[in-house]
């Protein structure tokens, strides 16, 4: 379906085509100055250089060759070239019946479908979930769901950290803690248990206690175990040789943690098709590192594998991007490329999405130009990086426990649950049972927005009271907005009306329901632009938006009072299509309404 803008540009290009200019001038968009008119055309500005005439002069004649356009309530030039419009009722009505007669609200899905992997999550094996894995989790899955929506393919993949030292670190302080078990008995012949030796949480503290140990701890006086920092070092070695008793304890490290990541991922309501990790890539790697010496792409220096990365148009100094240590280890590249490898085998993507910190640009600027310049992916394939920045406390600072640590992500969703389930017991109209259940839905919308309504480059301030608030751009609010109109249905249900046999929109002269209509006629051209810029945000500001048209519209129309039958269903039908339009870009967020607040 067209865009409503589309729709009324056409007509300005009619009108530059009829005075002899040409029809691109003609682009039609929303005023920057709502108190002086809808929408404005600004091309007769630039239409003045290249024909050498006054832009009024041209915006005039534009203006007078269409002003008697069925479509138009008000169309004038004014000084030094803008032409200024009002559309008709009628002209919006028109489009917003084709909107709720189709299936997908007005949006145009690919033409060219392309199958696209979302890298998202990064969560390490034998690690708790925290606060620092919420962005990448929240942002990938909307990312994931917004281009979805477009038409196309998507995968999305949690890439687990679950390869690397960090294995050897645990094994070892396992091993220490438990030295009787058959894991570590070189006689043992037998099979290895099913079932795992430790729990989930018994296993996330072995990892801190191996890593404290084996870096030591100057701060207090606590000198690194070398001893046990080179066990482990060779413990990794054995398990990346296939060593079959390291491989059952790596295994029983993987069930554990996937249960758990799962159970968490699960309650933010995020979804993976993959559940791969950087040890799926390691097969892949050595056949990679041969290919790029071979072509001539990879060179040592100062004992390391390199790659030159550097472009003429750089603006500042990008180093060569590492692809082997010197002591013959991988980096996060070597993985990431390896990864591509097996992505191109399995999936061929024609678009790849990641999202990870900013701090990683670097990162992702050598990883990506050494898949290109190596040929791993072919040189039309699109890669975009997605850096978000941090989520700060009030203090400005990383946000942190009462007590000072790195919150764990259960707590926070804990917490903002525990103050959304508050403000619904001020009032007290439901029992202490449907308002925890319903806290969990507005906590679980509170958390997402307060997150997604931020542009992902930018840090933000995480404000668990602001959040949680029903009022102001916030999760709750919008989420209140949609509740609202599905109790003015019920009502209208109640009264004897069949909402499903109401289709038909009428004019109206009422500012607020004219602006509603102008609000509702822009959301596929708001979701495009969403897709193209990859930008979530953009949708939290367009249902923010949408949700204050629909509350001034509330508050001066009298709904279900109206005595005109065919003035009342057509209300029906504009809250009928706000509904739907709130509810599938919440849904495109990540979150879900509850029936009542």
């Amino acid at each position: 379906m067209k865009k409503f803008l589309s729709e009324l540009s056409q007509i300005l290009e009619e009108g530059f085509r009829a005075c002899g200019y040409d029809a691109s001038y003609g682009k039609v968009n929303v005023s920057n100055r709502p108190d002086l008119c809808e929408y404005q055309c600004n091309g007769a500005m630039a239409a003045a250089k290249a024909y050498k005439k006054a832009p009024i002069a041209i915006a005039s004649a534009v203006v007078e060759a269409i002003k008697d356009h069925p479509a138009l309530e008000r169309i004038e030039a004014i000084n030094p070239g803008f032409i200024n419009i009002q559309v008709k009722s009628e002209f919006l009505v028109e489009y917003l019946m084709k909107m709720a007669k189709d299936p997908e609200c007005g949006i145009e899905k690919a033409k060219d479908p392309m199958t696209v992997i979302v890298d998202y999550g990064g969560a390490n094996v034998a690690k708790p979930l925290h606060i620092g894995h919420l962005r990448s989790a929240v942002i990938g899955e909307s990312v994931k769901r917004i281009i979805a929506k477009a038409g196309h393919r998507v995968i999305g993949d949690v890439h687990l950290g679950d390869w690397g030292l960090q294995m050897g670190l645990i094994i070892e302080q396992f091993h220490d803690e438990n030295p009787d078990l058959p894991y570590f008995d070189p006689n043992f012949t037998g099979e290895y248990p099913k079932e795992s030796p430790f729990t989930i949480s018994e296993l996330e503290t072995i990892y801190p206690k191996a890593s404290k140990r084996a870096k030591g701890d100057p701060k207090n006086g606590v000198e690194a175990d070398v001893e046990f920092a080179n066990r482990a070092h060779q413990a990794t070695v054995r398990l990346q040789s296939g060593d079959p008793s390291y491989t059952a304890l790596w295994k029983h490290i993987l069930s554990v943690s996937l249960a758990d990541l799962k159970k968490n991922y699960d309650n933010l309501d995020v979804h993976f098709d993959l559940w791969k990790g950087e040890s799926d890539a390691q097969k892949y790697i050595p056949d990679m590192i041969e290919k790029f010496e071979k072509d001539g792409f990879a060179y040592e220096s100062q004992g390391a594998l390199v790659i030159d990365v550097a472009e003429e148009s750089d603006s500042k100094e990008i180093p060569p991007c590492i692809v082997r240590k010197s002591d013959g280890g991988a980096l996060y590249a070597t993985s990431d490329l390896g990864t591509l490898v097996e992505r191109e085998k399995d999936y061929h993507p024609d678009w790849y999405v990641y999202l990870a910190d900013k701090r990683q640009a670097l990162h992702y600027t050598q990883f990506f130009r050494v898949a290109k310049k190596t040929g791993i992916v072919p040189a039309d394939a699109r890669l975009d990086y997605i850096g978000f920045g941090t989520m700060n406390g009030k203090d400005g600072g990383p946000f942190k426990t009462r007590e000072g640590g790195v919150m764990r992500l259960e707590q926070l969703i804990r917490e903002i649950n525990e103050a959304v389930y508050q403000r619904i017991m001020e009032g007290r109209e439901v029992s202490e049972e449907e308002a925890r259940a319903t806290a969990k839905v507005i906590g679980l919308a509170a958390l997402k927005y307060g997150d997604l309504s931020n542009q992902a480059t930018k840090d933000y301030i995480f404000d668990i009271d602001r959040f949680a608030s029903f009022e102001g751009n916030t999760g709750p609010y919008i989420l209140y907005t949609i509740v609202r109109i599905k109790s003015i249905l019920a009502k209208y249900a109640e009264q004897g009306g069949q909402v499903s046999e109401v289709t038909t929109l009428l004019p109206s002269t009422s500012e607020s329901i004219k602006n509603l209509y102008r609000v509702l006629s822009r959301y596929n051209e708001v979701f495009e632009s969403a897709v193209n810029e990859i930008a979530p945000h953009k949708l939290c500001q367009y249902i923010f938006e949408l949700s204050n048209a629909f509350n001034g519209f509330y508050h001066e129309t009298k709904i279900l009072a109206e005595e005109d039958e065919k003035v009342r269903a057509s209300y029906i039908a504009l809250i009928v299509l706000t509904k739907r339009v709130l509810e599938e870009n919440i849904e495109l967020l990540g979150f879900s309404a509850p029936e009542k607040m």
